[in-house]
């Protein structure tokens, strides 16, 4: 009986020691993982992007002519980044050019930030780059979710909590200082301060090691729209996830808008695509892409300066991944697939699955990321503008059902019953 009863202790010690050693064995390979989660040590701190040049020089260089590390920027150190007309009178513009600290964009719109005390405050126009022409900037009631927390001139509406904590790296919310302006390395590998000192792969967090949700929230930490889990902080309202660090889960700090089926208000149509910019995070977690486990910087190439990031042009960056042995590729050619030329611009991916519909400034779109294909059918029924219509805008919903119904390689219950 004694040598029964030891050999049970025996055994009991060895299944404790099996669980110990799994959860052990778990928890060092956890995605939440102090390993994988260098930015949470309190030892870490962030030292800039020119920290990183030494080692990571065609990156950082690549990087260095991005707008991600130029999208704020002096005039006076950077008179060339000024695109809008400061030479030439004009009634909307009612500042000049010494009451601006940061010139804001320049790709589809400029907008111009003035300083007064330790915060910025947006200038009442804007520079529509396409157009050529000085625009009036004010937002308006019943646009974004935040705006009846402050009041109604631009110069109640610091940027501090509606917009810096996007544009820089390391924005204090007690402090309002940065450790630099502008989307900068640690803005998605978190702090620095370690790896500069002695670099291994696990004292810095590399988005292209983490688990798919993880990485996806390094970009959607900013091109979303949302509102922290926790406001007001420090008494005012903020637009962007206070205290996220890239390597985090950013639904511990974030809520994406929430999602209205059937309703269409600024941030989307009522096929729940984005209705505006900086939503592409809304639209992708939204799409099988995000589902098949994608990440962005998989069709982005986040150190380029090149349009959009993208490290090819036209289809060959779709068409690398939808190849005939993908159970989502094409099963013939691309003509094929959607009826037009092969070198017209009706067969280009993004022009059905990402049509430019997604308002940026007036007449200036950008486009969906939920790339669905929008049809005839979902424009009259959602109000959502269709890829045919928007290219063919000389004809009708119907003249494009019509069309689509003689596509007999195409299923008539997706696009065009």
């Amino acid at each position: 009986m004694t040598f029964l009863f030891r050999n049970w202790l025996s055994a009991a010690a060895c299944v404790l020691l099996l669980v110990f050693a799994g959860s052990a064995a778990r928890a060092q390979n956890s995605p939440s993982s102090a390993a994988e989660k260098p930015a949470s040590s309190p030892a870490r701190h962030y030292v800039g992007s020119d920290a990183c040049k030494t080692c990571h020089l065609e990156q950082y260089n690549g990087w260095k002519k991005s707008r991600m590390a130029n999208i704020l920027l002096d005039p006076k150190q950077h008179p060339e980044a000024v695109v809008g007309d400061f030479a030439h009178p004009d009634p909307v513009r009612t500042f000049t050019l010494d009451d601006v600290a940061f010139t804001y964009g320049g790709r589809f719109k400029q907008r111009y930030f003035a300083k007064r005390g330790d915060d910025y405050f947006p200038l009442p126009a804007q520079w529509d780059v396409a157009k050529k022409k000085w625009l009036a900037y004010h937002v308006e009631a019943g646009t974004d979710w935040w705006v009846p927390y402050y009041g109604p001139t631009n110069f109640d509406r610091p940027t501090g909590p509606t917009c810096d904590g996007c544009h820089s790296v390391n924005y204090d919310v007690h402090t309002k200082q940065v450790t630099e302006w502008n989307v900068g390395c640690e803005k998605c590998h978190g702090p620095g301060s370690e790896h500069v000192a002695h670099a291994t792969k696990s004292n810095i967090v590399n988005p292209d090691k983490l688990d798919f949700v993880r990485a996806n929230d390094v970009c959607i930490q900013c091109h979303s729209q949302g509102r922290p889990l926790k406001n007001p902080i420090e008494g005012k309202y903020f637009d962007w996830p206070v205290g996220f660090t890239a390597g985090e889960r950013l639904a511990d700090y974030w809520q994406l808008e929430e999602t209205k089926p059937g309703t269409t208000n600024f941030f989307q149509y009522a096929d729940l695509t984005s209705h505006k910019n900086r939503m592409q995070g809304n639209d992708f977690v939204q799409s099988n892409m995000y589902h098949r486990q994608l990440r962005c910087f998989d069709c982005h190439e986040v150190h380029s300066s090149v349009v959009s990031n993208l490290p090819v042009s036209g289809n060959a960056l779709c068409l690398g991944c939808h190849t005939k042995q993908n159970p989502a590729g094409l099963r013939g050619t691309v003509s094929e697939h959607t009826h037009h030329s092969a070198n017209s611009a009706g067969s280009l991916c993004t022009a059905c699955h990402m049509p430019r519909i997604e308002q940026t400034i007036k007449d200036n779109y950008v486009a969906a990321h939920t790339f669905r294909f929008i049809t005839p059918d979902d424009t009259e029924r959602s109000g959502i503008p269709n890829p045919c219509t928007s290219c063919h805008k000389d004809k009708s919903t119907d003249w494009a059902r019509q069309q689509l119904a003689t596509w007999t390689t195409t299923s008539p219950w997706r696009v065009a019953r």
